[in-house]
Formats: structure tokens, C-alpha cells, sequence
């Protein structure tokens, strides 16, 4: 008797054989506000990457509305036209130049905080995780101590004391925002270090070190992925917030936050002074988060449709 196969059959066996990969962008592709983020992504790490090809004007550089009895120049703050895309600030400095270039900072300090934000919160709570004890106990109890201070406040304060600049904002960022990832990563290590894999390592007499870097690390890379994509969010925020407040990037070198701060006082006769650039940490932040909200979704092994 010769057995037919059902069309439900037929329909999920393409889909039995696929590898983790292909079935995660399978299902990245589905997620259209994921693929915007991703796009918008994309899109403004190439502006960062040409900043000096696609910005039409030196950031730092005036352009005036004529001259004073003495000579000097009078900086103008223009609305948009053929010249000046977005305007000009109130320095006359062309806005859209100083967006353009505020992004390759931003995403500086989003990205370079995080990866050291990544690379201390996944030390610390996979060893942590993996070791127990009184070792795992005083790095939860360390972690839980810097979790209980405010983030803003803490980076405030550490920018406050050192002297700020792009490289000191990095670090700053990076030493307070770790903190959520260790909790993250040392529940998972917590579940994945009793699991049949890592007793035969243990068994067959590999080291921590080994362990933890060769067989535990690798399960843990959608999680880092995806906090990692997440993280760069909270940190351009956070890079913002610290450049209004005046101890973020410092001038000559544009900021978004730095923009708002600066263009504040002129909201009611110029309001594209405000409204540009908050508009580019917003859809900055949003592209980001959808980005990362489809990447968890994507790389979730129990996902189910």
C-alpha cells in the first residue's frame, strides 16, 4: 500500500531542513518595521561613514548676513532654501551639515560605549553564572550596588569629574550601562552551565576559561546581539543627554544634544534649530529599537508562527 504524503507534510518539510540562519532571516524579513530600522540603519552609518563627502558646508563654518560698522560679520539665522537645506543656526553654521556630522558622533558613542559596556557586562556575568559561589555572590552583590545608582546621575557625576571629551563620555557610558547586561547574562549562564554539553566539557577535564569562552559564550550570542543592538539606542540618548546638559561632546565638534541645548533660547523665531536634530536622535533611537525588537524575535529558538 503506497502512502501519500499531505500537503501539510510537504509544506513544512523546506522548512525542517533549514539552518537556524535561514530560518532567522526568514523570519527577520517578514518583520517590516524591523527591516525599517534596519534600512534607517544602514542609511545613517553610511551619512556617518561620508560625513566629509556628503555634508555640502564645513561645520564649523559662518556664513553672515553682511558686515558691521567695524568690519566684522553679522551671523544670520536663516530658514531653509536652495542653499542651506534645513537653515542655519545661530551662528549662521548650515544646520543640516552640523546633523550630519553630529551623526558620526553619536554613533561613535553608541557603538564604541556598547561594545565596552558588552565586553564588561558579559565578563563579568558569565563568570559570575558559570563559577557560583562566593565569586559568582560578590560580582551579583558589586552589580546590584551599581544597578541601585540612578544611570543619568552616575554618568553626570563621572563626567562632571573628569574632564569631558569623546573618548571620556565612551568610557563613562560604558562603566555605568553594563550593569543590565551582567544580570542578563548571569541568569542565562545560571540555565545553560547544568545542560549535558557543558558537564561532558567539565567531565572530559576542560577549564573554566575553556568552558565559558568555547561552548557557553556561543548560546549567548543572540542575546548579546540583540542587547547589543538595543544598547546603541539608550547610549546615543544618554551620549544626548549629557551634551545638552554641556559635559557631553564639546564644541567645536556638533552634537545633536548639543545642538538642542545651544538653539533652545531661539525655538520661537528659529524652531529648526530644536526640531531637526531632535527629530534625528528620535528616529535614531526608534530605527534602533526595531531593529533590535526584530533581531530577538528573529533569533528566538522557541519562536513559533
Amino acid at each position: 500500500m503506497t502512502s501519500q504524503a499531505s500537503p501539510l507534510g510537504e509544506a513544512m518539510a523546506p522548512q525542517a531542513s533549514e539552518t537556524f540562519l535561514a530560518l532567522a532571516w526568514r523570519r527577520f524579513r517578514r518583520n517590516r518595521p524591523a527591516l525599517f530600522g534596519a534600512v534607517f540603519v544602514l542609511l545613517l552609518v553610511t551619512v556617518a561613514a561620508l560625513a566629509p563627502v556628503l555634508a555640502p558646508h564645513d561645520p564649523a563654518e559662518q556664513f553672515s548676513a553682511g558686515l558691521t560698522d567695524q568690519g566684522l560679520p553679522v551671523p544670520s539665522t536663516l530658514p531653509a532654501s536652495r542653499e542651506f537645506i534645513l537653515g542655519t543656526d545661530q551662528n549662521g553654521r548650515d544646520l543640516l551639515s552640523r546633523i550630519v556630522w553630529g551623526a558620526r558622533a553619536s554613533l561613535t558613542v553608541g557603538v564604541l560605549a556598547n561594545g565596552l559596556a558588552l565586553g564588561i557586562g558579559v565578563l563579568l556575568g558569565a563568570t559570575a553564572g558559570y563559577l557560583g559561589g562566593w565569586i559568582g555572590n560578590a560580582i551579583m552583590r558589586f552589580t546590584d550596588m551599581m544597578m541601585a545608582f540612578p544611570t543619568l546621575l552616575l554618568a553626570i557625576a563621572l563626567a562632571a569629574i573628569l574632564r569631558p571629551s569623546l573618548g571620556i563620555i565612551i568610557v563613562v557610558i560604558g562603566a555605568v550601562y553594563w550593569t543590565w547586561i551582567a544580570r542578563v547574562v548571569y541568569g542565562e549562564v545560571m540555565a545553560i552551565r547544568e545542560r549535558q554539553f557543558v558537564e561532558s566539557a567539565r567531565a572530559i577535564g576542560a577549564s573554566s576559561g575553556r568552558i565559558i569562552f568555547w561552548h557557553i559564550l556561543p548560546h549567548l550570542m543572540p542575546t548579546i546581539i540583540v542587547w547589543g543592538t538595543l544598547g546603541i539606542a539608550n547610549n546615543v540618548m544618554l551620549e544626548a543627554a549629557l551634551s545638552y546638559l554641556g559635559i557631553g561632546v564639546q564644541p567645536p565638534t556638533p552634537s545633536w544634544g548639543g545642538m538642542i541645548q545651544q538653539g533652545q533660547n531661539f525655538y520661537r523665531a528659529a524652531p529648526w534649530l530644536v526640531i531637526y536634530p531632535g527629530a534625528a536622535i528620535m528616529l535614531t533611537v526608534l530605527a534602533f529599537n526595531l531593529l533590535g525588537d526584530g533581531l530577538r524575535d528573529a533569533l528566538d529558538p522557541y519562536q513559533r508562527r
